[in-house]
């Protein structure tokens, strides 16, 4: 039954990430045509952005070696389909394909940084300004993932004003939008609220802002709601809630879309999702990965409990 809130928005889009985000971290390869079926089965659940994969080397993500070959068999369909993209080089892959949206990936932390792309925060902000610079150049839109926003393995809780500073820096260079991430889950209601509020005072609009939240502590739906109330309408998900991060170890899943969907329904926002095929292809994708989903409402609304890897 919906009840609404108050002060919350009518509509939430959700940044659809279980292609990219959610299968990045698998440790056994999921084949291209399985990949780009569940793009079209989440498209067909209603789901209006999904990205799609990354063009980074295949050195650091194997999972996604396949983007030249997974891209063409998904770009037909109306939907945005933006693609992570490290660097100039992947940028060209991209664009090549006739991708009309990427993203960067940028830390608020020094320690991930150098994790993650072997580079301090400034050194890493100085790659993506041509990148930036490049995509605009060519109507593409760009969104910049802020990772560690709420605390890092390395260097334990991240100052609200380190994060500002560098979310400022991606708006600076031309994001059109910022995914502010709390990589190893450890974000607290008042927590979120005092960055976003941060982030305004620092001329940071809400609307320019996304949440990517995991789920290590529980909190992921709890952070989500201190965001909506904030008047943030942009949420990253992933189906059954696949995903991780294999640079940082302490990272699981992130916020099923299936609950945060859920969540949504009842609370009477609009979202333009079929939760009955979201669920289905949820479950359809554990079987691939022979394994259950950990997202609450597949094993609540889903018809199979021990799914089986296909061959």
């Amino acid at each position: 039954m919906a009840v609404p809130a108050p002060g919350l928005p009518a509509r939430v889009r959700i940044h659809e990430v279980g292609a990219r985000d959610g299968l990045q971290n698998e440790k056994t390869t999921v084949p291209t045509d399985v990949k780009a079926e569940f793009v079209h089965r989440l498209a067909d659940a209603g789901l209006t952005t999904i990205e799609a994969t990354s063009f980074v080397h295949p050195k650091w993500v194997p999972q996604l070696a396949d983007a030249e070959q997974l891209f063409p068999m998904v770009s037909d369909l109306d939907v945005a389909l933006p693609v992570l993209v490290p660097n100039e080089r992947g940028l060209d892959r991209a664009l090549a394909l006739g991708a009309r949206g990427v993203a960067v990936f940028a830390s608020a932390t020094e320690s991930f940084a150098k994790a993650n792309l072997n580079r301090t925060v400034d050194e890493a902000l100085a790659m993506f300004e041509p990148v930036v610079a490049r995509a605009r150049a060519e109507d593409v839109r760009v969104r910049g993932y802020l990772s560690m926003c709420f605390g890092d393995p390395w260097e334990g809780p991240v100052p609200v004003e380190q994060v500002v500073r560098v979310c400022r820096a991606l708006l600076d260079l031309g994001c059109h939008e910022l995914s502010l991430g709390d990589t190893i889950g450890v974000a607290t209601p008042g927590h979120v609220r005092a960055l976003l509020t941060a982030l305004n005072e620092q001329g940071v609009p809400t609307d320019a802002l996304g949440v990517h939240f995991h789920d290590t502590y529980g909190q992921a739906l709890a952070n989500t709601l201190a965001a909506l109330q904030h008047g943030v309408t942009t949420v990253d998900a992933s189906a059954g809630g696949l995903g991780g991060c294999p640079y940082a170890k302490s990272a699981t899943g992130n916020l099923a879309t299936e609950d945060l969907v859920w969540m949504l329904r009842g609370l009477g926002i609009d979202t333009g999702v079929d939760l009955g095929r979201l669920v289905a292809t949820s479950e359809w994708m554990a079987g691939h990965l022979g394994r259950p989903s950990p997202s609450r409402t597949v094993r609540a609304l889903g018809t199979t409990t021990q799914p089986h890897k296909e061959q």
